[in-house]
């Protein structure tokens, strides 16, 4: 199957050539870039962050096999939902499924269910591909998951065995927590906020991060990634994580009344 895109002309460029001058100035000429285990990277439109995605792309080696986690913001599908096989069509091409790492990693936690409703008009992963494509081609595969739950448990033993798959059969596979932060407050607020979650996740501490934003009431949508991709790379040996860039979208659209919060972060 191929999934079709759901949010090209809206969150980046149709048209191919406006696509990867758009990526081109994103990206920065980093050199030597960085081995890596995990991201944190925002999925909102381009114009918004993808400067931060592209800062973050910039400083890390791509391998070319890759796990993508997002959130489900369209309430579609199941709560740990797969896409196994087949490929996803963006204005650069088709960018394959890792067929292998998704049936092992479906071996190792049976909760997660093959399911393409989930995905079909989510964007939190989609947005991640041509960043990967502009970076590796075409030979670059992928394991798309979407995240519809915010239980600890579920988010750890996803996180747990990702991390055994990982050992088992990709030691060089990157881990791709998709995420925007703190939603539509001030932007006074979204940064204190933003920065207290963020904290969570430079101290590799993902029971902290889950309590932090339920306490405090930050909307990161992603959190339950994050949760799952610092749980996976803290059990395959992440001693560091760094804050490479914050904004938000109030840098770009002048508005500070309403805003969203784009954090990009590695670990390693």
């Amino acid at each position: 199957m191929i999934r079709k895109p759901a949010v090209s002309g809206r969150f980046y460029p149709s048209n191919p050539d406006e696509l990867r001058s758009a990526l081109d100035g994103f990206f920065e000429p980093i050199q030597p870039r960085s081995r890596v285990i995990g991201v944190v990277v925002p999925h909102a439109g381009y114009v918004y962050s993808g400067h931060v995605a592209g800062a973050v792309y910039s400083r890390i080696e791509l391998p070319l096999r890759n796990i993508v986690l997002c959130p489900n913001h369209t309430g579609l599908g199941t709560p740990l939902s797969i896409m196994k096989s087949g490929s996803w069509q963006t204005p650069l091409g088709q960018m394959q499924i890792d067929d292998e790492l998704c049936s092992e990693l479906m071996k190792v936690d049976p909760r997660l269910k093959a399911d393409i409703a989930a995905h079909q008009f989510e964007h939190a992963i989609e947005v991640q591909l041509p960043f990967m494509q502009q970076m590796a081609g075409s030979s670059v595969r992928f394991v798309p998951i979407t995240l519809g739950t915010s239980d600890l448990e579920r988010l750890q033993t996803l996180g747990h065995s990702i991390a055994k798959v990982v050992q088992a059969v990709a030691p060089e596979a990157l881990i791709i927590a998709s995420s925007d932060m703190n939603h539509y407050e001030s932007d006074a607020i979204t940064r204190v906020k933003d920065h207290k979650a963020i904290d969570q996740i430079l101290a590799l501490n993902p029971e902290g991060l889950h309590e932090v934003v339920r306490r405090e009431n930050i909307s990161m949508c992603g959190y339950g990634p994050t949760v799952s991709m610092l749980t996976a790379a803290k059990t395959l040996g992440a001693s560091k994580a760094e804050l490479v860039k914050y904004a938000t979208s109030g840098d770009v659209s002048l508005d500070f009344d309403h805003v969203v919060g784009y954090a990009g972060i590695t670990v390693s």
